[in-house]
């Protein structure tokens, strides 16, 4: 199962923790898919040119609608630490997502049920292993999100963020009216 592409959101803030330490703050673009999300600036601040967060890996992720703000998600995310490493030469990284150009009503469900699908695949894979069952593999079985969205609504091959709910009807369908005086038949 590969990754599929969910959402994009341009003109987005990221805000968070840079690693070796520090904050970061800067506008990009911000993708979706069914495995991760990624934040690629639009200009590079210092050495930060994106951020990568495996859905698996976040957690208390929250949708905040300020009064005086814009609408954001925050959480936090565990970081990829490589098999050869220590895993407390790493920390936790918080993170914000400002959604300052809107955009937030598709994206936010699509990462809130995404995340939650991730989970229950991780929980199902676990419990598999402990009872050593058969693998197999829920997202398989059961259809993720993205695929029952994309059977039942139409995505714009041009802008994969636009979804329809119902096929656009075609236009020789539209009914025409003549506002000209009909000849008269004399």
């Amino acid at each position: 199962m590969g990754a599929h592409a969910a959402a994009a959101r341009v003109g987005v803030v990221f805000a968070g923790v840079r690693a070796p330490g520090g904050h970061v703050k800067t506008k990009g673009t911000i993708y979706l898919s069914n495995i991760r999300m990624v934040f690629v600036a639009s200009k590079p601040v210092g050495n930060f040119f994106a951020f990568d967060m495996p859905l698996l890996f976040v957690h208390g992720e929250k949708f905040n609608q300020p009064i005086f703000h814009c609408n954001n998600i925050s959480g936090f995310v565990e970081p990829v630490v490589p098999d050869n490493q220590n895993r407390a030469l790493y920390s936790t990284h918080t993170f914000k997502i400002l959604f300052k150009e809107g955009g937030c009503g598709t994206f936010v469900p699509l990462f809130l049920n995404l995340t939650a699908s991730v989970r229950r695949y991780n929980e199902f894979e676990a419990q598999s292993a402990a009872n050593m069952a058969p693998r197999v593999d829920p997202l398989q079985a059961a259809q993720t999100p993205v695929d029952d969205m994309m059977h039942h609504a139409y995505v714009d091959p041009n802008d994969p963020t636009k979804i329809y709910l119902q096929q656009p009807a075609p236009e020789s369908q539209l009914r025409r009216r003549n506002y000209h005086r009909p000849a008269d038949a004399n």
